[in-house]
């Protein structure tokens, strides 16, 4: 490394130079008055015994403040870049050039004091909420010195991490009745060298003698062999409509489905089998099917694209058909939506025309605010226009359930976790 490198690096650790704001304390202020009241009340009524209720006061105020630092260097680093929903991470917080005060700290938003003498070297421990890409606020720094007369005052704005969506709860899985020749973990109808029993039959020649049955073919007075099913993989491609960020943040439809959609993500990840991602904002971006541990990272960051820490920003042109490039032939389709937007709509419908298997499950967990008697009129005409959109997409053979964000999503799945999900055109 050369020394140039060598010197930038011991100044990133040292912090960087901050100019604090010095000011008179309020605690100064109260001695300040109370030395003057006493003086001036010991003036009028000629009596000393209050000059000498003033004196401690005035002693402290004539007493010679330390040096005030000009500069002090400031260093705030969290202990992690990336984190998620909920998870508490360390904010590491090093001030120095300040030998003779005293240090507080304040992180904004979120409150914790930590005093230390002569520089301080603290840990403050903080959450974020809700995934994306936050800043954790700003640092409000104060020196103070030994009786507390004179405070600096400094403010200084903290990095940004990115948090990863908290995933749901899912344990069960939703497995087509056709699945691709590829070797994986679910069993399929065919016969196989899997693990599942499905039944005995007649032995050929050639078929694997550790396979015999030798109760049933003493029963049968000829040779019976048990038979297994194949274990099979399967496309899963998961689509998170993210288009409706209404109601309290950190619990809007975008949320819960981006939620669901790394629940989902993780559970056929376990699995083996390959998983895909589609992140649909009007615009539509999208991670082709794919296995192992670093392709789930890259599902996750492809949640966090488009995030900003004031809500959910559109770019992009609008496309209601999803590009064959994210859509292997005879993927299970999961859609994580609150079906608010009708381009959705008019994507989910061109995709059951395209043969896909599809699983909608519904996320909306917000409704318009009811003010006034023509707020609650236009509030019924409202839920009876979700409830002929999800109608029509019964109709077409698309199953929907819906999933309020707080419960497994073991349970609303259940009726296509049990047994198959037959495939149909």
């Amino acid at each position: 490394m050369s020394a140039d490198s060598r010197a930038g690096h011991a100044r990133a650790d040292q912090g960087r130079p901050i100019r604090p704001v010095w000011s008179r304390s309020a605690h100064s202020w109260r001695l300040a008055t109370l030395a003057v009241t006493g003086l001036i009340i010991a003036v009028i009524t000629r009596r000393p015994e209050f000059a000498g209720v003033a004196a401690p006061a005035v002693l402290l105020l004539a007493v010679r403040a330390p040096q005030r630092p000009e500069v002090i260097r400031v260093s705030a680093r969290p202990s992690v870049t990336a984190l998620t929903e909920g998870e508490e991470a360390r904010l590491s917080v090093s001030v120095t050039g300040c030998p003779e005060y005293s240090v507080d700290l304040v992180m904004l938003p979120r409150f914790a004091v930590v005093p230390g003498p002569g520089g301080l070297q603290a840990g403050l421990l903080f959450r974020v909420t809700r995934s994306g890409r936050r800043r954790l606020g700003a640092l409000e720094i104060t020196l103070w010195d030994r009786r507390r007369l004179t405070e600096g005052r400094a403010v200084i704005s903290l990095p940004a991490v990115d948090c990863y969506p908290r995933a749901a709860a899912l344990d069960s899985r939703v497995v087509l009745s056709r699945l691709p020749n590829r070797l994986g973990e679910h069993a399929s109808r065919a016969a196989g060298e899997g693990m599942e029993f499905t039944g005995i039959r007649e032995f050929f020649p050639g078929d694997r003698q550790r396979r015999i049955n030798w109760p049933a073919s003493s029963r049968r007075g000829r040779l019976q062999l048990n038979t297994f099913a194949a274990e099979r993989t399967q496309n899963v491609v998961i689509i998170a409509d993210v288009t409706a960020d209404v109601g309290e943040p950190g619990f809007t439809p975008a949320d819960l489905a981006l939620r669901g959609a790394a629940a989902a993500a993780r559970a056929y990840g376990h699995m083996r089998d390959r998983v895909g991602f589609i992140r649909y904002q009007g615009d539509v971006r999208w991670v082709p099917p794919g296995t192992g541990p670093r392709h789930h990272y890259r599902i996750l960051d492809m949640m966090l694209a488009g995030q900003r820490a004031g809500g959910l920003i559109p770019r992009g042109p609008v496309i209601t058909r999803l590009p064959r490039a994210a859509l292997p032939p005879g993927s299970l389709i999961l859609v994580f939506s609150p079906l608010l937007d009708r381009r959705i709509v008019e994507t989910l419908r061109d995709l059951r025309e395209r043969g896909f298997a599809m699983l909608i499950i519904d996320v909306l967990n917000a409704e318009p605010q009811q003010t006034d008697r023509l707020g609650g009129l236009a509030r019924r005409i409202w839920r009876l226009e979700q409830q002929a959109i999800r109608f029509s997409l019964r109709e077409l053979g698309i199953p929907l359930v819906r999933w309020d964000g707080e419960q497994s999503l073991d349970e609303p799945l259940a009726p296509y976790t049990r047994r198959v999900m037959v495939t149909r055109r």
